[in-house]
């Protein structure tokens, strides 16, 4: 099996890598040779044994998918986005990125089938910010997608272009609504929602970090360990079981900020709490505010999903994962 990783040097991408190279196999079929794509050239796990590709290439250069679909690849992952933040404040890379480079990666598997067949499984890393506001109590399965930010717009679009290529059968396609990703590891990025890590990652090392928004600011959460379980099981999904609707909400925690912090207290104690400082935020408030809280997320839950229980588990999960299993 061939496994294409698009976005494969990003942090989730990187843990994706990762646990392909230690598993040697998706599913229970063995991966012969794994492609590893990104604007920066990404790593090959040493404990991969099969051929391997990595290159530096933009997702967003209409030569770029031809090339790797080229090559067949059986798996798709498509990860590769610029981040919430980002994707407001340059509306033009936004677009460049999250929607022409998705339109270009699918409309170059359609033609790689034209003369003959080709039906990769393509999974796309989607976000909950593809719904707005108002919001109920829970968003639920049937709830509007009507996103309030150009991220969420051009993930929503994607979604629809995914739905329609694989509804025509030019692919195998699957998207995932990931809730935000925490606690994420290395170094703060230009998320919106990054400060959701930051205030945990941080004082766990004895560093201090800004919080820009109110404590009783709610959000979906799910770990990086879960997220790449929530790829794997889209990878090998049947999708006949999607019935039509290839896009879902996936599972998470919803917490409050106030929330985590408690949950950094019972781990790490109040030395670590104290390392918050509280910097009110006006554009990441509202911003942070016009996403949904909390999900019924039935139809992901009923095709196998799964995700973490609380935000001691998801402290934990860091610790054991980027710490060494211990504090420093």
């Amino acid at each position: 099996m061939h496994v294409l990783i698009i976005g494969a040097a990003g942090m989730v991408g990187r843990k994706l890598t990762e646990r392909l190279a230690k598993d040697g196999a998706v599913g229970a079929k063995p991966i012969t040779k794994l492609t590893l794509l990104d604007v920066i050239e990404p790593s090959v796990p040493p404990a991969f044994k099969g051929e391997s590709v990595a290159r530096a290439a933009d997702l967003a250069d209409p030569a770029t998918a031809p090339a790797i679909v080229a090559t067949r690849p059986d798996i798709i992952f498509h990860l590769a986005a610029i981040v919430s933040g980002e994707a407001e404040a340059d509306f033009d890379k936004g677009y460049r990125i999250n929607l022409d480079g998705t339109r270009f990666l699918f409309e170059a598997i359609r033609q790689e089938g034209m003369n003959e067949p080709y039906l990769p499984r393509l999974v796309f890393t989607s976000s909950i910010a593809v719904f707005g506001a108002p919001f109920g109590d829970t968003i639920g399965d049937e709830f509007l997608s009507a996103p309030l930010t150009c991220y969420g717009t051009q993930k929503a679009i994607g979604e629809l272009l995914l739905n329609d290529y694989s509804r025509r059968g030019f692919m195998d396609g699957i998207g995932i609504r990931l809730p935000t990703i925490c606690i994420r590891p290395g170094k703060p990025n230009k998320a919106a929602s990054g400060f959701f890590s930051n205030i945990l990652r941080e004082p766990l090392i004895g560093q201090e970090a800004v919080l820009p928004v109110d404590d009783s600011m709610r959000h979906w959460h799910a770990s990086p360990r879960s997220c790449v379980g929530f790829l794997l099981h889209a990878a090998t999904l049947d999708t006949s079981r999607l019935e039509g609707r290839r896009n879902l909400s996936l599972p998470g925690l919803s917490a409050t900020v106030a929330e985590q912090i408690e949950a950094l207290r019972r781990i790490a104690g109040d030395k670590a709490v104290a390392l918050i400082r509280r910097e009110h935020d006006p554009a990441i408030q509202k911003m942070v505010g016009g996403w949904a809280r909390d999900f019924t997320p039935t139809r992901a839950l009923a095709l196998g999903f799964k995700a973490d229980s609380s935000f001691d588990e998801i402290i934990k999960v860091h610790i054991e994962d980027e710490l060494g299993g211990s504090l420093p």
